[in-house]
Parts: C-alpha cells; sequence; structure tokens
C-alpha cells in the first residue's frame, strides 16, 4: 500500500533538507555567514588549513600559562601556535555558530575540549581547545576518527599533549574569568584557545608532581592520532 500522501511529503522534505544540509555545509566559507568584517575575520582565523611548523610554535606557552589569572587579550600572539599538556575533564558538541555556517549536525559542528592542570582541580575553569569540521574531515579521509563521540572516547579523563594555532575568541571574552572577572556565569578561564586543534596525542599521566609541562621526559606517547592536511 502506498504511503499516505502527506507522509510521503514529509518524508521528501526531510530527505532534501538534510541533502540540503550537507551541501550548505560543503558550500561554507573559511569565514562562514558572519555579517560584520570582525567576526569574518575571526572565522578564518578558526577555519585554519595549514598546520603549524616548528617555527611557529610558541615555546612559552603552557597550559599553566595560558590560565593564569590577569587580563590576557594582549598576552599571546595569533600568528603563532602552541602546544599543551592537561588532563581532559570534558569533551562536547560546540554550539551552533556562524564559523560553520549555523549547522546543526554534530559532525559540522566543533568539538570543545576542556583541558585543566590536573584532574583534582575540580574548581579549576578550564582552557577550551576546538577540532574544527574541516580538520575532522580531512581525518577522516586519512582513516582517523575525530568525531566528537570518538575523541570523547579516546580522551576523556585522560592527559593528552594538543598542539593548535592560538586564538583569542572575542566572541566568549565576556565570559571568561580573565577578561570579565568575577562574573557570575564564567565557564572558562580564558579566551585564548587553541583553534583549530591539529595534533591530538595521548600521553602519560605525569609521575612527579601536579602541573603539565609539554616537555617532561616521563611523559611518553600512548596514541597519536592522525594528523591529517586541511585543503582550503
Amino acid at each position: 500500500m502506498r504511503p499516505p500522501l502527506t507522509l510521503a511529503c514529509f518524508m521528501a522534505t526531510l530527505l532534501l533538507a538534510c541533502i540540503a544540509g550537507k551541501a550548505a555545509f560543503s558550500r561554507c566559507p573559511v569565514e562562514g555567514d558572519a555579517v560584520t568584517a570582525g567576526v569574518r575575520s575571526l572565522n578564518r582565523l578558526k577555519n585554519r588549513a595549514t598546520p603549524p611548523d616548528a617555527q611557529d610554535i610558541d615555546s612559552t606557552v603552557t597550559l599553566a600559562a595560558l590560565l593564569a589569572p590577569g587580563d590576557d587579550r594582549d598576552r599571546w600572539s595569533e600568528r603563532q601556535a602552541a602546544t599543551v599538556v592537561g588532563y581532559v575533564r570534558d569533551v562536547k558538541v560546540g554550539g551552533v555558530e556562524t564559523v560553520n555556517c549555523h549547522a546543526k549536525t554534530p559532525e559540522h559542528r566543533d568539538t570543545h575540549i576542556e583541558l585543566v592542570t590536573h584532574p583534582e582541580e575540580g574548581e579549576q575553569l578550564p582552557l577550551i581547545v576546538e577540532v574544527t569540521p574541516r580538520w575532522r574531515e580531512s581525518a577522516a579521509s586519512q582513516g582517523g576518527d575525530w568525531s566528537t563521540d570518538s575523541l570523547r572516547s579516546s580522551l576523556l579523563g585522560r592527559w593528552v599533549r594538543i598542539t593548535g594555532w592560538l586564538l583569542f575568541d572575542t566572541e566568549h571574552e565576556r565570559e571568561a574569568e580573565n577578561t570579565a572577572p568575577g562574573r557570575a556565569g564564567n565557564w572558562r578561564a580564558t579566551a585564548w584557545e587553541l583553534h583549530p586543534v591539529t595534533r591530538v596525542e595521548v600521553v602519560a599521566p605525569p609521575t612527579t608532581g601536579r602541573r603539565s609541562d609539554p616537555s617532561a621526559p616521563q611523559r611518553h606517547v600512548l596514541d597519536d592520532l592522525r594528523q591529517p592536511q586541511v585543503a582550503e
């Protein structure tokens, strides 16, 4: 028996909506669908496609330095990248944002990884580092899985070494303790991020001390997730 016309129309509409959603994301430019010049410029930084070279890494940047209190708007440079080691408190899907053309499906949204300096730092506000859909798609093309679910399964409650481009996310500076001190509802320590994340390594927990150190010799790589190359 044929399905009722209304049901058939609904199914066809749903199929077309799904196809349109995928097509819309594939056409999403690096500046997203932002209107203002400032946000368009910010989105281009979030969607950088080139992994940093060794000379791009600012060796003075550590997780502790990024989380240090005080107005940090000019503390670092967005022209540089960093490698930090920390403990993963949470991994979750990011919001619906202009950078991804307001995509609503999880695979087309950023993944937020929350880093703290130690698992016992329960009250510490985290650093946010973000995996973008473009890097996720490139990882998939090389056999890697950088989906939010996979990253949560692999990273939650573990120590990691993260490499990525430094970014000051002005869209969140009023939700960060360093730039909006004492504000109720602050959910992050700083508006600085590693965004996009270009490399993820699971490392051994520290054997001494309580603070992260990316150069500590006792840290050996347990798992180096694929580092994809992203096309513009």
